[in-house]
C-alpha cells in the first residue's frame, strides 16, 4: 500500500495518512502503524477472521459429499437411480466453481464482509428445502443454487488472508485454511454415513442447516472487513460527513460504478484464459478434484461391494486422505514460507512468485504414485489397509499442490488475489464436478485397475509443471502481462 509519499503536502496522524491530489482533495491512506490496516491487526483478530471463513470453506465442500454414503437410500426414497443422485453432487460442485467467478470480483467491489454475510446466510437457509426435497429434480436444483452461494468461503478466503498477512508469513496460515476445501469432502461421508445409518438421509441437510446457521451468527458478530479499499472508503465517507469537503482514497478508481463492476466480473475469466500459469495449474487441480470426487463417489461400491464394509465403515475410509492432509499441513506446508524467504534472501531480497513452487514437486510425485498404488491393490483385492494407506499419500500430495498453486496465484496477482483464485477454482470445480458422472461407466468397462490408472497417467503428464514454472514462470508472466 502507499506510504503516503505522493506529490503534495504530507500530513500524518496516528490513524491517517493524508496527501492532496491535483484538485486539492485530501487522499486517505493507511499510515505506517494504522490500527485499522488489517495487516496491523492483533493476531487474535486475524485468526478470528480466518477461523470463521475457514469454517465456511469446510462446510460448503462438506455439503458436497456428506450424503454420498446414502446415495442408494436417497435413490430408493426418491424413486430414481443412483446415477441420477450422483448428479446432485455434480450440480453442487459445478456451481461451487461458478460462484467464485461472480462472488470474488464482487468482494473486490463491495468488500469481503458483506459478501460473506449475505451469501452464507442464503446457503444456510437453502439446506431446509434440500432436506424437504420431494423428488430428484428439486434436490438437484436446490443443491446447484446452494453450491453457488456456498462458494463464498472458497471464492474470497484466499483474498481475505492476503489482506491480513504479509507474504513472508502467509503460507502457513493459508495451509490450515485450505484444509477446508479438501477436508470437507473427506469428513462429509464419515458424518453422513453415521447420520444416514442411524437417522435418515434428510437429517444430513438438517444437520448442515443447524451448523451453517451457527457459523453465520458468529460471522455477523465477529467477522471484520479486511479489504483495504473498502475500509478506506468507509473512512472517506465518515470524514466527508464529519468534516465536510472532499476526500478520496489512495488509488481510487473514478470510473462509473457499472463500468468498474463489469470489468471486475470479467477479471477471473480474463486471468484464466490469458495467463498460462493459471490455466495449466487450474487444469492440474481440476484433474485432482475430478479424481477425488470420482474415488469418493465410488468408495461405497469399492469398500461396501468388494470388502463388505458397512456404511459407517465406508465413512471411516475417507479418513485416509484426511490424515494425509494433516501431515502435509503440519510438517510440509509451513516450509513453503521457509523456502520462499530463503530463496528471496538468496536472490538479493527480491521475492518472486515462483519461489512458492519447489514443494509442489512432492505432490507431483505422490499423486500418480499413490493412484497407481490404489488402482492395482484394489484390482487384485489386496488387504483393505493397503488400499487405504495409498489414499494417505494421495491426500498429502493433493494439499501440497493446492497450497503451492494458491500461494503462487496470490503472489502473481496480489491486488486481485480473489479473482486469480476464482479463476483456478471455476475450472477446478466444473471439471471436477463433471468427471464423476462418467467414472462409474469407466470403472464398469475397464475395472478399477485401469480405470483409476487413467487418472494416474493424466496427473503424470502434468507433473513437470512446477519445475517448468519455477524456471520459466517469470518470463511467462512478463510475456503474457495484461492490464487488469
Amino acid at each position: 500500500m502507499s506510504d503516503g509519499t505522493a506529490n503534495g503536502t504530507h500530513e500524518r496522524t496516528g490513524l491517517l495518512s493524508f496527501t492532496e491530489d491535483d484538485n486539492s482533495r485530501k487522499i486517505i491512506d493507511f499510515s505506517d502503524w494504522d490500527e485499522e490496516d488489517p495487516r496491523n491487526w492483533p493476531k487474535s483478530r486475524k485468526l478470528t477472521n480466518v477461523g470463521i471463513i475457514a469454517l465456511m470453506a469446510v462446510l460448503s465442500p462438506l455439503a458436497s459429499s456428506m450424503f454420498t454414503p446414502g446415495i442408494s437410500e436417497i435413490a430408493k426414497d426418491l424413486k430414481t437411480s443412483d446415477d441420477v443422485i450422483v448428479g446432485a453432487t455434480t450440480s453442487f460442485v459445478v456451481f461451487l466453481g461458478i460462484g467464485p467467478l461472480i462472488l470474488a470480483p464482487l468482494s473486490e467491489t463491495f468488500g469481503r464482509r458483506k459478501l460473506y454475510l449475505i451469501c452464507f446466510s442464503i446457503f444456510a437457509v437453502l439446506q431446509i428445502p434440500t432436506a424437504l426435497s420431494p423428488n430428484a429434480a428439486s434436490l438437484i436444483a436446490v443443491r446447484a443454487i446452494s453450491g453457488f452461494f456456498g462458494s463464498v468461503g472458497i471464492a474470497n478466503g484466499g483474498g481475505t488472508i492476503s489482506d491480513m498477512f504479509h507474504p513472508s508469513e502467509r503460507a502457513g496460515i493459508f495451509g490450515w485454511y485450505l484444509l477446508g476445501p479438501l477436508l470437507g469432502p473427506t469428513l462429509g461421508p464419515l458424518f453422513g454415513g453415521l447420520i444416514v445409518q442411524h437417522l435418515s438421509w434428510r437429517w444430513v441437510f438438517w444437520f448442515l442447516a443447524i451448523i451453517c446457521t451457527v457459523n453465520t451468527i458468529l460471522a455477523f458478530l465477529l467477522l471484520r472487513e479486511s479489504y483495504a479499499p473498502a475500509i478506506l472508503e468507509n473512512r472517506r465517507q465518515k470524514y466527508e460527513e464529519s468534516q465536510g469537503g472532499k476526500f478520496r482514497i489512495v488509488n481510487q478508481d473514478d470510473r462509473p460504478f457499472w463500468t468498474k463492476l463489469g470489468e471486475s466480473m470479467q477479471r477471473p475469466l480474463k486471468i484464466l484464459f490469458t495467463q498460462p500459469i493459471v490455466l495449466i495449474m487450474a487444469i492440474w487441480q481440476a484433474i485432482l478434484f475430478g479424481t477425488t470426487y470420482s474415488l469418493y463417489t465410488n468408495f461405497e461400491d469399492i469398500y461396501g461391494g468388494i470388502y463388505g464394509f458397512s456404511t459407517t465403515q465406508v465413512g471411516l475410509v475417507y479418513l485416509g486422505p484426511g490424515i494425509g492432509f494433516f501431515i502435509a499441513v503440519w510438517f510440509i506446508i509451513p516450509k513453503i514460507d521457509t523456502i520462499y524467504n530463503y530463496l528471496s534472501k538468496k536472490h538479493h531480497d527480491e521475492p518472486q512468485p515462483e519461489y512458492r513452487l519447489p514443494l509442489a514437486n512432492i505432490g507431483a510425485v505422490l499423486i500418480p504414485g499413490s493412484l497407481f498404488w490404489f488402482a492395482w491393490t484394489v484390482h487384485y483385492k489386496a488387504h483393505w489397509a493397503v488400499t487405504v494407506l495409498s489414499t494417505v499419500f494421495f491426500g498429502l500430495g493433493q494439499i501440497t499442490i493446492l497450497n503451492t498453486a494458491q500461494n503462487y496465484y496470490i503472489d502473481s496477482f496480489s491486488k486481485y488475489a480473489a479473482s486469480a483464485i476464482a479463476a483456478g477454482a471455476v475450472f477446478r470445480s466444473i471439471i471436477g464436478g463433471i468427471i464423476p458422472i462418467f467414472t462409474p461407466s469407466l470403472f464398469r468397462q475397464v475395472g478399477y485397475g485401469w480405470g483409476v490408472s487413467v487418472f494416474a497417467f493424466t496427473s503424470l503428464l502434468l507433473s513437470p509443471a512446477p519445475v517448468l514454472f519455477y524456471y520459466y514462470g517469470g518470463w511467462i508472466r512478463e510475456a503474457f502481462a495484461i492490464d487488469l
